[in-house]
């Protein structure tokens, strides 16, 4: 009996039905959280800011919950399509990536010194932010295609020149933007799913040692813009420029130092009020948290990004499907690095780059490729749970149904 409900399920999930009651509920209801947490802190960062809102203080609240509502309906989406369709769109997804990237450099609007923009009429998108999640289905795909069949299961040499290839075009790409921040987090996230796939440890050694020599190289030979290299060199030294490239990092850590314990209460910070601290409602919407909610308000925000992270490296660990357990733990490697390197900048262990804050700072296109990365989870477990079944012997499946 529990072996033909387990094969039922596994149809249902193989003509791409969505198990609600199967689904992760633990990392759906953190996804939730974490983007209800951020419309109201979003909310907050602009709601005194009539420069933003142009006298609309509900403005970028609305705004961001469409983003949500329109979010979760991608992870929906996502999770309920076949798992065999899912790998056929992988490539379609990632070549759709490159031709956003290509793109910005030729009509894309520039902001903050980085062309990463596309205006659609009234809508902006950032190739980038959904390239990421490109990347990391490539590049799972790569390996997928290539062990299947094979006899033995160490990844080669070729599969990781592959897996390089995969994802050097769109850094390439983002590169030429330039968008330094984006290509930090792509960098660490392909070196996850490299480590993920069981490469040699001598490729991690030899990626670690050519990014430390690249980042040389490219302070050495002035390849960065000089607002870059100040914001390197704020990070170090954030008393040496407190009116240019250090007022970022100086204004958010007064912010997160105002908020104490328990915080100021919501609406009411006083650097968040009175808009000190730059880009708030994006990249350092952390510190409204910090002020506002205090020391409670934040560790409960990065608890919740944390369980996120636990149960996407729980869903790679319980499948044995290749392309699903690179690409959850891709996906983990890729909101693990970015969610540390935005609060890091918020706290001054770490430069100012400009990312978001997964599913928190206001913005579509992190919006919604973080809620696609999040279908796709979902659609590896739903597949992990139905795997018995699959893996039973046509003979063994008759006797019991019999």
């Amino acid at each position: 009996m529990t072996a033909t409900r387990t094969s039922a399920r596994s149809r249902r999930v193989d003509s791409g039905g969505l198990r609600w009651r199967e689904l992760d509920w633990v990392l759906l209801g953190a996804v939730v959280v974490l983007g209800a947490v951020g419309c109201v802190l979003v909310w907050s960062a602009t709601v005194h800011r009539d420069d933003l809102t142009g006298g609309d203080p509900r403005a970028f609240l609305a705004k961001q919950l469409v983003n949500l509502g329109i979010g979760v309906g991608l992870m929906a989406l996502v999770a309920a399509t076949d798992h065999r369709w899912v790998r056929i769109l992988a490539p379609v997804a990632y070549g759709a990536s490159v031709v956003g990237l290509v793109l910005v450099l030729v009509m894309g609007t520039t902001i903050n010194g980085s062309r990463s923009w596309l205006m659609l009429g009234g809508l902006s998108l950032q190739p980038a932010e959904l390239a990421k999640l490109a990347v990391i289905v490539g590049m799972a795909l790569v390996v997928a295609e290539r062990s299947e069949g094979r006899w033995r299961d160490r990844v080669g040499t070729v599969d990781v020149v592959l897996m390089l290839t995969v994802a050097a075009v769109p850094a390439v790409l983002i590169l030429a933007q330039p968008d330094l921040g984006t290509m930090l987090v792509l960098s660490a996230t392909v070196f996850g799913v490299i480590a993920a796939s069981g490469a040699h440890r001598r490729w991690l050694v030899v990626l670690a040692g050519s990014g430390v020599l690249v980042a040389v190289f490219a302070v050495a030979t002035g390849f960065l813009e000089q607002y870059q290299v100040d914001r390197f060199l704020a990070f170090t030294d954030p008393g040496r420029d407190p009116r240019g490239a250090g007022y970022n990092v100086e204004q958010a850590r007064i912010a997160v130092g105002n908020g104490g314990l328990f915080g100021q209460g919501l609406f009411d910070g006083s650097q968040t009020g009175s808009g000190f601290v730059p880009e708030q409602h994006t990249d350092f919407v952390f510190t409204v948290a910090g002020e506002e909610l205090g020391l409670v308000g934040a560790a409960f925000l990065i608890a919740l990004l944390g369980i996120v992270l636990w149960r996407a490296l729980r869903i790679a660990t319980r499948t044995d499907d290749v392309f699903g357990r690179i690409a959850a733990a891709g996906i983990a490697c890729w909101f693990g690095f970015q969610a540390f390197q935005n609060i890091g900048m918020c706290v001054g262990i770490m430069p100012v780059t400009g990312v978001p804050l997964p599913f928190v700072s206001y913005g579509g296109s992190s919006m919604f490729a973080g809620m696609l990365a999040v279908g796709l989870l979902q659609n590896i477990h739903l597949r992990t749970l139905s795997a018995p079944a699959s893996r039973m012997q046509p003979a063994q499946r008759v006797l019991v149904r019999g």
